[in-house]
């Protein structure tokens, strides 16, 4: 078979893969709309097939609960939440600045209603199911390691000496912002000043006043 007929061949398959990964991409985007308006428990995946566009058996081939959607849906989350972190702190060229920016974001979204009412409603129908305990203990990992790549990468940019490990400083502080976040959702003038303190403090001080700026 020559190289141009396996590539036509493959094509079917390819446009089938694409498909699909549209089809899921959409599929998390009205969920995620729907759970941070609506709650987990009150959405269906008859109300996320309806607004989509789909049925509901077209919902199931991509994702096989509700609980695996959701799971997608917080990953999504997480996901553009850092994304949206990293994009403010990458003009930013002192520790101060970078700390600003992120206050500007924790004021933003620490307790967000949506959020934080998606985060614990699920977590609590996840904790009578083994597996989905398991799959979300996974996710909160792999967020505890990105937080803590995060603290280890501002450690050597600005020379901060700590004796504090790096993943306990990220596990200290997500569990302040997930306990700030569940306040600040039922009273919003609950300050975030506490975090911003304790980064300071479990950070350290910074020896390098600022980073040079990348060279376009």
């Amino acid at each position: 078979m020559s190289n141009v007929t396996k590539y036509v061949s493959r094509m079917p398959r390819l446009r089938r893969e694409e498909s699909q990964a549209r089809t899921r991409e959409l599929l998390v985007s009205i969920a995620r709309k729907l759970f941070l308006r609506d709650g987990y428990q009150s959405t269906s995946i008859e109300k996320v097939a309806s607004e989509a566009g789909f049925s509901k058996g077209a919902v199931y081939s991509n994702f096989g609960s509700k609980d695996e959607l959701c799971l997608a849906v917080l990953a999504s989350l997480r996901a553009d939440e850092m994304r949206a972190i990293g994009q403010a702190w990458s003009a930013a060229h002192t520790f101060d600045e970078r700390l600003a920016a992120f206050t500007a974001w924790a004021e933003r979204m620490i307790g967000d209603t949506g959020w934080t009412l998606l985060e614990v409603e699920f977590g609590l129908s996840a904790r009578q199911n083994r597996r989905l305990r398991a799959e979300l203990s996974d996710s909160q990992r792999t967020m505890r390691e990105a937080v803590t790549a995060v603290v280890e990468a501002q450690r050597v940019e600005f020379d901060i000496e700590s004796t504090l490990p790096s993943s306990v400083a990220a596990s200290a502080l997500l569990s302040l912002g997930i306990g700030l976040g569940i306040q600040r959702m039922i009273d919003r003038d609950v300050s975030i000043e506490p975090l911003l303190s304790t980064i300071r403090i479990l950070l350290g001080e910074p020896r390098k006043k600022s980073r040079r700026p990348r060279s376009k």
